[in-house]
């Protein structure tokens, strides 16, 4: 049983405790982010701006840069996830959950290429292309980065994107050190399988009454 902790949680026996305490109260607000998106509810934004708010800290801390910038991005999209998801369309509906259209499937692929290019020139001008994770970095961010977007629009093939960057984050997090980190994005991977789901039968059910 200890080797069993040691190899999941050993890792932590040399950080800071507050660091410790704040990946936790971080990995929490992002459980209830995901969980709150999945509800269509928007309690994602506040609770995930949270979260976000911590990790820009902690990565930056820990000198992961990609990282960190994608949890910056999550925060400033939040903002503009919120005011869409609070616009009213007309006098009584609010942005409603939609399919993404073709133009906005050519903007994915631009953010998606453009964020690519981006990281690549950070990790280069910082020194920080000396892994393999950095490749691995530069292409979940560009999958978040779109994935973030279309959330904001309230697009369902948004949940597409978390689950395929999620599941990449799961081991990618455990081999760099952040359990706790690898485990939610774990959760998230579940969460997000459901939250299509349940954005699929909302989208049927609008289209149905409309």
């Amino acid at each position: 049983m200890n080797q069993i902790f040691d190899f999941l949680f050993g890792q932590y026996s040399g950080y800071p405790v507050i660091d410790i305490i704040l990946e936790i109260t971080a990995v929490i607000f992002g459980f209830l982010s995901v969980w709150f998106s999945k509800q269509n509810n928007i309690w994602v934004y506040p609770t995930g701006m949270i979260s976000t708010a911590i990790f820009v800290y902690l990565l930056l801390k820990w000198e992961l840069l990609g990282d960190m910038m994608i949890n910056g991005y999550y925060f400033a999209m939040s903002v503009y996830g919120w005011y869409v998801w609070t616009r009213k369309v007309d006098a009584t509906h609010f942005t409603p959950i939609t399919t993404t259209t073709a133009k906005e499937k050519k903007y994915s692929v631009y953010i998606f290429t453009a964020t690519i290019l981006f990281v690549y020139f950070i990790y280069k001008s910082f020194d920080k292309w000396t892994s393999w994770t950095a490749y691995v970095d530069t292409l979940t961010t560009a999958i978040f980065f779109v994935g973030m977007w279309l959330m904001a629009k309230r697009k369902i093939e948004n949940w597409i994107y978390w689950i395929i960057g999620d599941v990449i984050s799961v081991p990618l997090y455990f081999y760099k050190g952040f359990t706790f980190t690898s485990f939610q994005y774990l959760i998230f991977t579940v969460i997000a399988f459901y939250g299509y789901k349940a954005w699929k039968k909302s989208l049927h059910k609008n289209l149905a009454i409309s």
